[in-house]
């Protein structure tokens, strides 16, 4: 067995009634609370952003394609779903699911108020798997392949603002010559807390769009495209964009999003500097007590240079005590971090004001790879700057040492 390691394990955590006991269980300690908030911060923000980003998905997919002309902001030139895009993106290996859209602006008139919304149009090829999270009340609408449904499912905050509840029906204007309305039967109460969607989006059939524009039975506004791996948008961009018809032009959402998108990449900022300091803490924490329990142990490293141990052989004995120090902590960190993670993922223990952070809860996302990289670069950092102190024990002499008190 190696000396040092020997020696280490047999000064660690002893005497825990002592001196010695009390600095190694504020080691451990401080190395705890270090990895617990650093796991537990990026479970939340890696939780926050998936859960935000879900969101503006479920509603627009990663990508949309429409037609390449100047036109109403609100509303979309028409183009076939017999185009080569539409009808080869099974064969694509980036895509995962198309599905149609179109927009169409009105007026939405309650018993009492007026509410400007945009209808936006799908059809049965809708992801309702993907949008169920956000749906609070009733269902998501029924559309049938015969004739146009005029059921829609509308947002909390249009409906606490006209009065309304899943089962009333309400008339719709619609802006066009001449004006045009539509009764509509409320199925579903939806809300994202995404002012962008909550405010002004209310979701029905795009038949009804198609007939009220006038358009073929082939003819939609865009469509919304879904890939297999979202993280790599930027990279496959490209490669889509060569795959679209010749007069689509692509869309990536988190651009047309980018306040949202841009506000979720700025948290990270937030984290990894609170990372940093976090590191530097422990660091000098360990530091400081490596320094303390060597002080502490001047006696001992004078009768081991008295017996003929080299500086190397002490150093490398109170390196692998702080190594030790550092591996129970991190397991205690863990355990709680973990467990806290779990609780909080279980039973939503933690709530949210959901107007000011978008969600009611908070949000755990278990990433895996960055809980073993955050633990590694704990691991190395504080391993490095042991031998800061350790560099001490080449300037105790043996004689003054042993008569140190």
């Amino acid at each position: 067995m190696n000396l040092s390691y020997f020696i280490a394990k047999r000064i660690s955590f002893k005497g825990t009634g002592g001196f010695t006991g009390t600095i190694h269980r504020i080691a451990v300690a401080s190395v705890a609370i270090g990895i617990i908030v650093s796991l537990i911060s990026f479970m939340i923000l890696g939780g926050f952003q998936q859960e935000i980003s879900k969101k503006v998905f479920s509603f627009t997919g990663h990508f949309q394609a429409q037609k390449f002309v100047a036109g109403n902001a609100f509303e979309e030139s028409p183009i076939s779903v017999n185009g080569d895009f539409f009808k080869n993106f099974p064969n694509n290996p980036l895509v995962k699911h198309v599905q149609v859209y179109a927009h169409k602006p009105g007026l939405l008139k309650g018993d009492e108020e007026v509410e400007g919304v945009l209808m936006k149009g799908v059809g049965r090829d809708f992801d309702t798997l993907g949008f169920k999270n956000s749906i609070v009340e009733g269902r998501f609408p029924q559309f049938s392949d015969t004739a146009a449904s005029n059921e829609v499912i509308i947002s909390r905050k249009i409906a606490d603002k006209l009065i309304l509840s899943v089962g009333d029906r309400i008339t719709m204007y619609f802006v066009q010559e001449p004006p045009r309305y539509r009764r509509l039967e409320i199925v579903g109460i939806y809300e994202t807390f995404l002012e962008n969607f909550d405010d002004k989006i209310i979701l029905g059939d795009i038949q009804m769009i198609r007939n009220l524009n006038g358009w073929k039975e082939d003819q939609v506004g865009g469509f919304e495209i879904f890939v297999h791996e979202p993280g790599r948008l930027d990279a496959m961009e490209e490669e889509l964009y060569d795959a679209l018809d010749y007069d689509l032009k692509l869309i990536k959402v988190t651009d047309k999003y980018l306040e949202i998108f841009d506000w979720l990449k700025l948290l990270n900022n937030n984290v990894y500097i609170f990372l940093g300091l976090i590191l530097f803490v422990a660091a000098f924490n360990m530091v400081s007590i490596l320094f303390i329990l060597i002080m502490e142990r001047t006696q001992m490293i004078g009768i081991l240079k008295a017996l003929g141990s080299r500086n190397k052989q002490i150093r490398q004995i109170f390196v692998w005590n702080g190594v030790r120090i550092i591996a129970k902590g991190l397991l205690i960190g863990n355990a709680i971090g973990i467990a806290f993670g779990f609780i909080q993922d279980r039973w939503k223990v933690i709530q949210l004001d959901p107007m000011s952070y978008y969600m009611a809860f908070v949000p755990i996302d278990w990433n895996w790879p960055v809980f073993l990289l955050l633990n590694l670069a704990v691991l190395l950092v504080t391993s490095l700057v042991l031998f800061i102190p350790a560099m001490l024990i080449s300037n105790i002499q043996p004689i003054k040492s042993i008569r140190f008190d």
